[in-house]
Formats: C-alpha cells, sequence, structure tokens
C-alpha cells in the first residue's frame, strides 16, 4: 500500500495523501460566514480510487460541510449554523452563532503508518465569550488497498464559568431530530442510498435507533460505481451506543449523536471526552460488517 503524507497549508488546511489520491483536506481556518457557525471540516474526502464522498455546502442546509465535529445546542448557543429550533416556534433566526477558532496546531505528522495532526480550538459565542476550550486529534490508517480509516479524538473542556447541557433538537422539543455531533454528509448522488446497521440495510426509519455503528452505502454519478462510508462510535463515549441521525431519502447522512434524547450536562471547568472512527471505503453496504471491525482496530489503537 501507498504510505500516507501530511501537505500543511500554512495557516488554512491540511491533506492526508496517499500515493497518487488527497484521501481528506481539513480546512482549519474556513472563510466561512457567521450565520453558519464557523468551525473546522473535512472536504473533499476520497475513497482509495479517488471517488468524492463528501458534499460542502449544499444549498438546503448550507452550514453542512463534508465531516465536522457540529453541536446544534451547547447550552443556549448554537455552534452547528442556521437558525436554533424553538419549541413552539419552530426554526428562528436568533444571534447565537457560535464559532470554533483556531488557536495553534500541536503536532503534525506520520507514525508507524498513521497520519495524524493536533488542533487546539476556542468556542467563542457571538456575544465574544469563550465558553470552551478544544483538543482535537485527526488520525488517518490505511486498511487495505479498497478502504482507510479516518480517527477523530477531541476533549472539550468547559470554561464558561457555569455548567453547560448539550442538547439537540429533539432534547428542546422536536421529535426524531437528535442530531449534533461528528456529522457526515454525502453526495447529492448518494441519495436514495442504503443505509447499513449491525442488524441489516435499511433507510430513513432506522433514525433514532442505538448502535455501536451504522454505514451509508451510495452511487456516483458518471461511473455508477459504489462507495461506503461507515461511522463507528467508540464504547467509553458518553451515551455509548449512541442513537443515529441518519438520512437516505431526502439526502445522505450519517451522524452518532450523543444528545439526541438525552442532555449531557458538564460542569464549569468539566473536560468530556469523544471518539469516533470512520471507514472510506470502494464497495457497498455487503462489505460493512468487515469494514467495521477494521475501523474498531484502529480506533482501539488510537486510544
Amino acid at each position: 500500500m501507498s504510505a500516507l503524507a501530511v501537505r500543511h497549508d500554512i495557516g488554512s488546511a491540511l491533506t492526508v495523501r496517499a500515493g497518487d489520491v488527497d484521501l481528506a483536506r481539513y480546512v482549519y481556518v474556513p472563510d466561512t460566514p457567521l450565520l453558519e457557525s464557523p468551525k473546522p471540516f473535512l472536504h473533499p474526502i476520497r475513497t482509495r480510487s479517488g471517488r468524492v464522498v463528501s458534499l460542502f455546502r449544499p444549498h438546503d442546509h448550507v452550514w453542512h460541510k463534508g465531516i465536522a465535529w457540529s453541536l446544534p445546542n451547547v447550552g443556549d448557543e448554537n455552534f452547528w449554523g442556521g437558525p436554533t429550533y424553538v419549541h413552539g416556534r419552530s426554526y428562528v433566526q436568533l444571534d447565537n452563532n457560535g464559532t470554533q477558532a483556531h488557536r495553534r496546531l500541536v503536532d503534525v505528522g506520520v507514525e508507524a503508518e498513521t497520519a495524524y495532526f493536533t488542533h487546539e480550538l476556542d468556542w467563542i459565542t457571538e456575544s465574544g465569550d469563550t465558553v470552551i476550550t478544544e483538543r482535537r486529534t485527526i488520525g488517518a490508517a490505511l486498511l487495505s488497498d479498497a478502504a482507510w480509516a479516518l480517527t477523530f479524538d477531541t476533549t472539550m473542556t468547559n470554561t464558561s464559568g457555569r455548567e453547560i447541557a448539550f442538547g439537540s433538537p429533539t432534547t428542546r422539543g422536536r421529535e426524531n431530530a437528535g442530531y449534533g455531533g461528528l456529522f457526515w454528509r454525502g453526495p447529492r448522488s448518494f441519495t436514495g442510498g442504503t443505509v447499513v446497521t449491525p442488524d441489516g440495510p435499511g433507510g430513513d426509519e432506522v433514525r433514532g435507533r442505538r448502535a455501536e455503528w451504522m454505514a451509508f452505502a451510495g452511487r456516483h454519478d458518471g461511473d455508477d460505481e459504489q462507495s461506503l462510508v461507515l461511522m463507528v462510535d467508540h464504547e467509553a463515549n458518553p451515551h455509548h451506543p449512541p442513537q443515529w441521525f441518519a438520512r437516505s431519502e431526502n439526502f445522505a447522512c450519517l451522524n452518532p449523536a450523543p444528545f439526541f434524547s438525552e442532555e449531557l450536562v458538564v460542569a464549569d471547568g468539566e473536560t468530556v471526552r469523544f471518539r469516533y472512527g470512520t471507514g472510506i471505503a470502494d464497495g457497498g453496504a455487503d462489505d460493512a460488517a468487515a469494514l467495521a471491525d477494521s475501523v474498531r482496530g484502529v480506533l482501539g489503537e488510537s486510544v
């Protein structure tokens, strides 16, 4: 297999490359309007063969950006983007769109066939208060000639001076809309694709189910080939196994949502940690279980 390398565009982005394919670009200083809650994101994301499996700023939800760590309800602050769900009023545009602001990159490199980088950020409200400091490490490892794994490990410390409740539109009263956390938006051509769970294939009806992992199999325009994106929730994460926000009918997305129907209250000064593994493969729904096993192995080694 090709060796991994990391290219650094100083002050902007990092790109993980294997052979002649850029597997993923991590934009750590995005040029994003405030109403979209600026945040780092991974896009484009590609399979080993070079097929793009992410979507950036779709017109229906312009705050969706590839894969991003995105939270709609941090207390009363919105670090997701766009309007906030207010029970009885639906979605309302408030003056609460926060920013995940770049502070510094701590380390970038390749070691033991894993590419990695560590990023420190400040979560700043629209009114200018820093409420969270975060340290995240993102890694990439090749699994085979047809698959690779992306790991995401974050520790978030409450620096607000008060307790913070992490939640979702569902914890605020909207049924079966518990999105928030590590969120993947797939290409337009994946619409109508297959959501794969440990119990088998499905579609929108799996939204809200609990599972250790879920995957999405979709087809590409142009060559009609299939790709598979899979997410694994670490067993030590709060509220594991999570409920999932997954969609197929209107658009393709996957999100192991730790606050789907239950808030997580973090005291002032307390730190909370989340870890995830994502598998990206040339293949279809039948490959999901094997890919989940491979990603679990990488996720365990990254602890």
